[in-house]
């Protein structure tokens, strides 16, 4: 049930939505933008800003299943639905994009719920989250590393915050989840959250910020669906936040932690980000935004206008030099990236084509970024494409996606054979990651990602296979010079089978998926020789569960 406001704001009327689908949330997530290719219905908005607000035409299953509790004309309570992911990974850390589950070996689970009530302009959403982890140990190539090797895998750890094991026992984090307070008026609201948000239109990860690690506490001022103007639908948001780190070391190796690693500061990290996208009304089906996110530590930053709003200032490097040589924007620690997207909707075809692309860096000015593009940047491509089945009444999806991190060969050019930094990491703010879990891309520090997914799918029914070629930490592998050794890249090569099924109240998304390390750890079998080098490889396998309940009183 939903209350109705009225008011004209920029020059549109908008009714207050019920429902809330947290980022990156399963099953149905998925099925509002499957639903959205097969009924040509544009409502629903870009998929560029999540999470998204449940619409009556696409999220009939959720207005069936939700519980209203009438507590009067003005104040409606709805329980909102219980998850539960719960993960076993054997032998080694794999898997991402799962509300701060740590990528570590072992069993572990997540559990979510809550209530979300309506009064007048208030919404309030309360949904606290847990994980639990087994949090085991795992064998790593450390020990067979020259002290040159070593120095370059301390230098990415030390310029970020992605331990290899979160402590030493079992890993318990309480949190306060997917919950906000807002208010809101037509289709903007402004509020407090801790909340997990996704900006860009990835459906596997995201640059700047994903569901990977746990959601941050910040203020916001967002809409919350497609607001109309003149110029076509726009949607944007705005926030203002608190990063933690995780107070781990990087490695197992304590005695290469006390060596080589340079412990944090303690403070906690400032982050300012915008989003912006936009629907021209010419051209139905057609998205197209960007981002801007800065970080730094709050010993670092200042009081002045810029120092609490950093997305307003200027976007050329040039423009922050003193005397010619010093650059005060880099002294202040502060660390930025730079988001473009776009997403092609074509309901005629049921296909749709999206693009992302960032730099993590300033560009001197206006003239090196077009003849340096490739610079510190990391990009993703995707695509969606449903093929109908009438004797069947099914519907086939095939759906892929690119993400790539690694440093381009310009690096060379700038720092050496050695390179620099990579996506998510910076020199002075560390990593881009909340509690040692990066807040967009979750494959790892300069890694590589290639995703397809075959599926048969009947409303939110589906049965498919996963195929995964993950290239992991290749900006370390080039960095420590190990192309000019036996060691060859580290890739995993999985096969994942899929199984999504509603069964009454209750819908259950599970994956089996296989994973064979080439070169696990870039190791060398016991039985290689210079002449003859074998890496040594490592097959695992994940099994995971999400189940969601719809509390009703049928």
């Amino acid at each position: 049930m939903r209350i109705l406001l009225t008011g004209i704001f920029f020059l549109f009327i908008q009714a207050l939505p019920a429902q809330v689908i947290p980022a990156g949330f399963p099953v149905l997530e998925e099925l509002v933008r499957r639903n959205q290719l097969e009924n040509s219905d544009y409502s629903q908005g870009s998929f560029l800003l999540r999470p998204i607000i449940k619409n009556d035409s696409l999220y009939r299953i959720t207005e069936e299943l939700t519980l209203p509790i009438d507590l009067g004309e003005e104040i409606k309570v709805g329980v909102l639905p219980f998850l539960n992911t719960t993960r076993i990974l054997t032998g080694r850390p794999y898997g991402w994009g799962d509300y701060g589950l740590i990528p570590n070996p072992g069993f572990q689970t997540y559990f979510s719920g809550g209530i979300q009530a309506n009064y007048k302009f208030i919404n309030l959403s309360f949904r606290p989250e847990i994980v639990i982890a087994q949090n085991s140990g795992f064998p790593t190539s450390l020990n067979e590393m020259t002290i040159a090797q070593i120095r370059s895998r301390f230098f990415l750890w030390n310029w970020g915050d992605n331990p290899e094991r979160f402590g030493n026992g079992v890993y318990f984090r309480p949190w306060w989840g997917q919950s906000k307070l807002t208010i809101q008026y037509g289709a903007f609201e402004i509020g407090g959250s801790t909340e997990n948000i996704w900006w860009g239109p990835g459906q596997f990860n995201a640059l700047t910020f994903s569901n990977n690690a746990q959601g941050f506490p910040h203020w916001t001022i967002n809409t919350t669906k497609p607001a109309k103007t003149f110029l076509g639908n726009i949607e944007l948001q705005m926030v203002i936040g608190k990063l933690q780190n995780s107070g781990f070391d990087p490695s197992q190796n304590q005695e290469l932690n006390d060596q080589y690693f340079i412990p944090f500061t303690g403070d906690s990290r400032y982050v300012n980000a915008v989003t912006f996208s936009w629907n021209p009304k010419w051209v139905k089906g057609f998205y197209f935004g960007f981002s801007r996110t800065f970080q730094q530590y709050n010993a670092n930053r200042g009081n002045t206008f810029y120092d609490w709003f950093p997305v307003f200032e200027g976007f050329q490097k040039k423009n922050f030099f003193n005397d010619g040589n010093s650059v005060d924007f880099d002294a202040n620690g502060r660390d930025q990236t730079i988001t473009l997207f776009g997403r092609l909707v074509v309901p005629k075809t049921k296909s749709e084509l999206y693009f992302e692309f960032g730099r993590r860096d300033h560009a001197y000015d206006w003239r090196e970024f077009i003849l340096n593009p490739e610079h510190a940047r990391a990009f993703i491509f995707g695509f969606n494409q449903l093929f109908e089945i009438p004797e069947m009444q099914k519907t086939i999806q095939i759906r892929s996606e690119i993400t790539h991190q690694q440093e381009s060969v310009n690096r060379y050019l700038r720092y050496g054979l050695s390179g620099a930094g990579t996506w998510h990491t910076n020199g002075r703010a560390r990593g881009f990651v909340n509690y040692g879990q990066p807040l967009g891309v979750g494959i790892g520090t300069g890694s590589n990602v290639q995703t397809l997914e075959i599926s048969l799918v009947d409303g939110i029914d589906k049965m498919g296979v996963l195929f995964e070629r993950l290239a992991n930490n290749q900006d370390f592998y080039y960095k420590a010079l190990l192309q000019f050794t036996e060691r060859r890249p580290w890739v995993d090569l999985s096969l994942g089978f899929l199984y999504d099924k509603q069964f009454g109240n209750l819908l259950l998304s599970s994956k089996l998926q296989l994973i064979h390390a080439r070169n696990y750890q870039w190791q060398l079998d016991p039985s290689s020789t210079p002449d003859f080098p074998k890496g040594k490889n490592l097959t695992s396998v994940m099994a995971q569960a999400s189940v969601v309940y719809f509390w009703n009183n049928d």
